[in-house]
């Protein structure tokens, strides 16, 4: 068995933004509708997994804001032409095959890594589609992060990658299992994470020579540069605290059983709403995939 989770709203804002300028004859957007639908079914081309979800944010932990208030603060305000869409992309995705999971007070990335988790307890391949450095500490031998960045742009346009323990060691200059010590370090400018005066591939060179974030600051004498030793130690605490900040919440119940995350498009419906988009390429395609599966379609969908 294969399970793909998805975050959401990543792929929501890449798709917003990846092609700016698309509306129907109404002038209501579907730019995101678009490069979320094409996304999805892409994923499925390449994947064909056998078990789904899209996970969405829905507020942030209260563990992280009590440890830091100013966390996510700098984060902008979704566009006014994204929400609409974003309303009716959560409305698609179902119809599209996936379950859409969110938890009060939780993010995305920890309802993933507790699916991951568990679901590569049982012995399921797992692959989650996300650009969240956080989740790459889940990475093993079951869990690998599905990437569309071309390293090779004369690579084809659906070019994809898995990434395993190689790659992301490659990327990361650190195991998996590591990569949480690099962001204490380094923090997250994008999250609002202060880190420690130090970029992450200086950080990832401190990991892999004392082996630890505990080991390094057991051993903070033997730190060659002084200049670094003094700004490991000044930020102590903060970067002891950004450990936590991005240790992900792999404990919580699970929403939905794993067994309940079949993939189960329904044509009918998704070219109905397909039609309401104005999509006409993408909507030929989903016609011929249903003639395909020998599914009578009639349009009735009103989202």
């Amino acid at each position: 068995m294969k399970l793909l989770l998805i975050d959401g709203h990543y792929y929501v804002y890449r798709s917003y933004f990846a092609i700016l300028h698309l509306s129907n004859t109404r002038g209501d957007p579907t730019n995101a509708i678009y490069g979320f639908t094409k996304t999805l079914r892409l994923m499925l081309k390449h994947l064909q997994p056998d078990l789904g979800a899209v996970m969405w944010d829905q507020g942030l932990p209260q563990r992280r804001t009590e440890l830091q208030p100013a966390y996510k603060v700098t984060r902008k305000e979704m566009p006014d032409r994204m929400l609409p869409q974003l309303d009716y992309i959560q409305k698609l995705t179902p119809i599209l095959g996936f379950q859409n999971i969110a938890v009060p007070d939780t993010e995305a990335d920890d309802m993933m890594g507790c699916y991951a988790l568990q679901a590569a307890a049982r012995g399921m391949e797992v692959i989650l589609a996300t650009n969240d450095k956080d989740l790459y500490q889940l990475v093993n031998p079951l869990v690998k992060i599905y990437s569309t960045a071309k390293a090779d742009l004369a690579a084809p346009k659906d070019t994809f990658a898995l990434l395993g323990e190689a790659e992301v060691t490659a990327k990361w200059d650190v195991p998996p299992g590591r990569i949480g010590d690099v962001l204490a370090i380094a923090g997250d400018s994008v999250d609002n994470i202060p880190g420690a005066g130090l970029g992450r591939k200086s950080a990832a060179k401190l990991i892999s020579e004392f082996g630890s974030l505990d080991a390094l600051y057991d051993n903070l004498e033997k730190v060659k540069t002084p200049r670094t030793r003094e700004k490991l130690e000044a930020a102590r605490e903060r970067v002891r605290q950004n450990r936590k900040m991005v240790e992900l919440d792999c404990h919580l119940p699970l929403p939905v059983p794993i067994d309940d995350l079949r993939i189960t498009p329904d044509y009918p419906q998704l070219i109905d709403a397909l039609e309401k988009c104005e999509f006409k390429s993408l909507l030929q395609e989903v016609r011929d995939d249903a003639a395909r599966t020998g599914t009578q379609v009639q349009s009735e969908l009103s989202l």
